[in-house]
């Protein structure tokens, strides 16, 4: 195994996400979370696609250990959970908003390329660091957080490529690529949704990523005065190395294949359960029994966003082992299929809400922390409003009954009884 090519392996089930929920270290990610090598937990992929909840995720693992260092809500995991919620919260207030600069960054929006450049797609930049994310990226679809954050600062403020045009570059390779998450944390990278730019250098890299990472002598071995400058403009970069190509995969705006669409008559007078790509859950207990469920692919968020066949294949494997029909198509069309349903329920969420048709019920996704509003201009402001008065993660709103064992959703009484068993608690 290399630096370029980790084995990172997505089990496209419930059992794998289980699996990794009990086998995370929280205090071996608290000390090393900042290393490429560290305890990261790999989870994103099931978060995203929804195969299991953050209150499953951090109520799993309080039940492994009621009394251990996860309880403290200011542990640094449970505030890393508190991240993906916090940019949900902005997405869901701002809607489209989020794909623009929310304020001013620290050079106009028109000062930037609109391009990703080519030698960035091919990793040839001749920046170790550059280019070993690029082919980690390529070759296993996810990135640790920290090669994410390199990347993206030295895209923007090296580069001076526009923080949008190489966010949907990176979406389209992601496993995880959570459109909330991702284009915000770009966002925060510019500088144009936090209070400054998001810059690093050679000797941050030698400190957290493996030699072969490691960029000594180039552009980037310099202060974070002379990065400022560049960010702001006052500097330029000074061009690129070359280097071997490394080809981009392809991205496409549909799966490779799809199943069929469900006959009228099987339709007619059922409760359905609507499966999409970020809903791939076990449906709630409290459904009927004879509930059918068909998976819906939303042509036009993958028309806008496309993906790589890795992803396709982990969202079709997990849809087909829950659906037992499943359809491409846009809301009117889907409307169309299901009109003889007795209801149409999936849960809610923002990469699909405004495609889906109004019959649709569309059920909250489960929260781990406390509604907040006004929404928050910033993930300290947030997290202070979320938290105030709760000391121990037992008392989040997501997880209240979970010290029990007593979840508080269908889904999640479903991973419980698992956890009991045996499964993912080993």
């Amino acid at each position: 195994m290399t630096a370029e090519q980790p084995h990172v392996d997505f089990p496209p089930t419930r059992e794998a996400a289980l699996a990794r929920i009990a086998a995370f270290n929280p205090s071996a990610y608290a000390r090393t979370r900042n290393r490429l090598d560290g305890a990261v937990s790999c989870l994103s992929p099931y978060i995203t696609h929804g195969l299991v909840s953050l209150p499953e995720v951090l109520g799993l693992g309080l039940q492994r250990d009621p009394q251990g260092p996860l309880r403290a809500v200011q542990h640094r995991w449970v505030m890393e959970l508190g991240w993906r919620e916090y940019f949900h919260h902005v997405w869901e207030a701002r809607g489209d908003a989020i794909l623009e600069s929310l304020w001013p960054g620290p050079r106009p929006d028109e000062a930037y390329a609109l391009d990703m450049p080519r030698d960035i797609r091919e990793a040839r930049t001749g920046l170790p660091v550059i280019d070993r994310a690029v082919r980690t990226l390529y070759a296993s679809g996810y990135l640790h957080n920290h090669a994410r954050l390199w990347l993206a600062s030295y895209v923007v403020h090296a580069r001076q490529v526009h923080w949008r045009c190489a966010a949907d570059w990176l979406l389209g390779h992601l496993m995880d690529g959570d459109l909330g998450c991702n284009h915000l944390s770009w966002q925060w990278v510019a500088g144009t949704a936090s209070a400054k730019p998001y810059l690093f250098n050679a000797e941050n890299v030698s400190r957290f990523a493996p030699e072969d990472w490691h960029s000594p002598g180039t552009p980037i071995d310099t202060s974070y005065a002379h990065l400022e400058a560049m960010a702001r403009g006052l500097a330029s970069w000074p061009g690129t190395q070359g280097g071997p190509r490394s080809e981009p995969p392809a991205t496409t705006s549909r799966p490779p294949q799809t199943g069929r669409p469900p006959p009228a008559e099987v339709v007619r007078g059922r409760t359905v359960w609507l499966v999409h790509p970020w809903a791939l859950g076990e449906p709630p207990d409290d459904l009927p029994a004879d509930r059918l469920c068909i998976g819906w692919w939303p042509e036009p968020y993958h028309l806008r966003w496309p993906w790589r066949g890795r992803r396709w294949r982990f969202v079709a494997t997990r849809m087909g082992a829950l659906a037992s029909y499943d359809w491409y198509g846009d809301g009117a069309s889907l409307a169309h299929l299901l009109r003889g349903a007795q209801e149409v329920q999936t849960q809610a969420n923002p990469h699909v809400s405004r495609w889906l048709p109004a019959a649709v019920r569309q059920r909250p996704a489960p929260k781990l922390f406390p509604a907040v509003d006004p929404t928050c201009r910033s993930f300290s402001a947030w997290w202070a409003r979320s938290i105030q008065g709760i000391r121990h993660c037992e008392d989040l709103p997501g997880l209240r009954g979970w010290a029990n064992g007593q979840p508080v959703s269908g889904a999640a009484t479903t991973v419980a009884r698992a956890s009991r068993t045996g499964v993912g608690d080993s």
